[in-house]
């Protein structure tokens, strides 16, 4: 069945995602992903869907929902060849510390050099607080780390370059869910 990325970006309010789902399943469009966060007012959302439909019925069916402060496209997700999928380890990633330039970077090169494939990545910058002098930046990641990584070691050297950056890193399994 083909398979559809639905995009979504503008001012958030009130119903957006009722809208978008609603024009998705009015042409059988079924959701298997997707994501969906409020940055700074702003709504940003990814959907993979499935519909035995063409391109140009998913296309106009979310067609009606673009604004001038809302945008929604749809286009045909195409088989890119195999993706970077070996046996893995589910981890969470949490950093915390003064604001500074680079805190992603240098921390999701060391997830890159153990092998580790960044699945999901939240950051957010907390406003001062009078005890803690300045904003604190939070970055929580979901981390696949290949079976052969040392997670012990990853961690050591995650906490090495947190040092040097001035903040603090953890490394810990992820916990299943229970539903």
């Amino acid at each position: 069945m083909p398979q559809y990325v639905i995009t979504v970006f503008g001012a958030d309010r009130p119903g957006i995602i009722a809208e978008v789902t609603a024009a998705l399943a009015n042409v059988g469009a079924n959701l298997e992903d997707s994501t969906m966060s409020v940055l700074r007012g702003r709504l940003a959302m990814m959907i993979v869907a499935s519909a035995q439909v063409d391109e140009p019925a998913v296309q106009q069916a979310v067609q009606p929902l673009n604004t001038s402060s809302l945008q929604v496209g749809a286009r045909l997700l195409t088989d890119l060849g195999p993706s970077h999928q070996t046996p893995s380890q589910r981890y969470v990633l949490s950093v915390h510390g003064a604001d500074q330039l680079g805190i992603v970077s240098a921390i999701t090169e060391v997830m890159a050099q153990a092998g580790g494939n960044i699945t999901d990545l939240s950051t957010r910058l907390l406003p001062a607080r009078e005890q803690d002098g300045g904003p604190l930046y939070v970055l929580v990641a979901d981390v696949d780390l290949p079976v052969q990584a040392d997670p012990q070691q990853v961690d050591l050297q995650l906490a090495d370059r947190a040092q040097q950056l001035g903040v603090q890193a953890s490394l810990h399994p992820a916990e299943p869910d229970v539903l």
